[in-house]
């Protein structure tokens, strides 16, 4: 016989247990917890589009759990490639999520490798170009399909591991760009023609305005989460935009279910791996900000987690902020 103590220890570690396996988290919830012994397998694939005769390297961050997961798509900057920002990539795939990583040829390292220095501004420049953000936009589409064939192949390495009813995007700068443009804002050339319903929510690292075009007409009709990150000194030297056509994003977003998160003295590097690019001191704690807040929002509308919800809207984001840190929510 258990004695009264011992099995309410027994009762209170059952309910944990079950908690645990089911994905459902204790009260105290907390974006950044993974368990220490938990690993992460990570592939490369490509993605073959015949139809363009274009292939695609992708690489996976694959979890621990094998159970159809959540997939979460992440769209480079102009010049990087699918091994970017892995610090996204690691976290997202310990916390359970399928982190698919895109590397879009014509705008990835091709784009400066072996170039000159003295002309890889220009190089830059023109590839940053609507052809390229086309090409990206139609490279999220083949990727997504490709992830939809690859989970019903039993020859395929993801086959029934990716939840394809819960898909979000993500990017940073000309990703955030590509991430757009996929998710909902109406573009002035092509108005919602790459719009894709599969996805569910978007996280966007640098956010971008249209030129010559009014933000309310670009971003009005967002129907789905968003959740923008930018900094008081994110400013590229290829793009065009600047701290305050960032801040234009979200005023112009509808209410609903649509965050803004303004980290202090961040540069347009913060969101990456590469401090060697940034101009002056990086604040560690930024990367810890990013990775809690995108987890949580990822938390609350991929697996529909109401103490994500809660965390994203009360005040417990406080504890990952700093007090100059700007965080708004409609």
């Amino acid at each position: 016989m258990i004695a009264p103590r011992s099995a309410l220890l027994l009762t209170a570690f059952t309910a944990l247990s079950v908690a645990w396996l089911s994905g459902h988290r204790p009260a105290d919830y907390d974006p950044l917890n993974v368990p220490k012994e938990l690993t992460i397998r990570k592939v490369d694939l490509v993605v073959h589009d015949g139809a363009r005769r274009r292939d695609l390297p992708v690489l996976v961050y694959m979890p621990a759990r094998e159970t159809p997961q959540p997939v979460v798509l992440f769209s480079h900057g102009l010049g990087g490639s699918r091994h970017g920002s892995s610090y996204l990539g690691e976290h997202w795939a310990k916390r359970g999520y399928v982190a698919v990583f895109l590397q879009h040829p014509g705008s990835d390292t091709q784009v400066w490798r072996g170039v000159p220095l003295a002309q890889r501004r220009e190089a830059m420049n023109r590839a940053a170009s609507p052809e390229n953000l086309r090409l990206r936009a139609e490279d999220v589409h083949a990727v997504l399909d490709a992830l939809g064939r690859w989970n019903k192949e039993k020859s395929q390495l993801l086959y029934e591991r990716l939840d394809m009813s819960a898909v979000g995007m993500s990017g940073h700068s000309f990703g955030a760009r590509t991430t757009q443009i996929v998710s909902g804002e109406v573009h002035r050339l092509w108005g919602t023609k790459f719009l894709d319903t599969r996805i569910r929510a978007a996280v966007i690292f640098s956010p971008s305005s249209p030129l010559g075009m009014a933000p309310a007409e670009a971003f009005g009709s967002v129907r789905i989460p968003w959740l923008l990150m930018t900094g008081t000194r994110d400013v590229a030297p290829i793009g065009g935009q600047d701290v305050e056509s960032r801040l234009r994003v979200f005023p112009a977003l509808p209410p609903g279910d649509k965050y803004e998160l303004v980290l202090h003295d961040a540069q347009h590097s913060a969101f990456t791996d590469a401090s060697r690019l940034d101009r002056g001191f990086r604040n560690p704690n930024h990367h810890r900000a990013i990775l809690a807040i995108s987890t949580a929002f990822w938390d609350a509308y991929l697996r529909h987690d109401t103490q994500a919800q809660q965390w994203l809207r009360g005040d417990v984001w406080r504890g990952v902020l700093e007090k100059k840190d700007r965080w708004q929510k409609k």
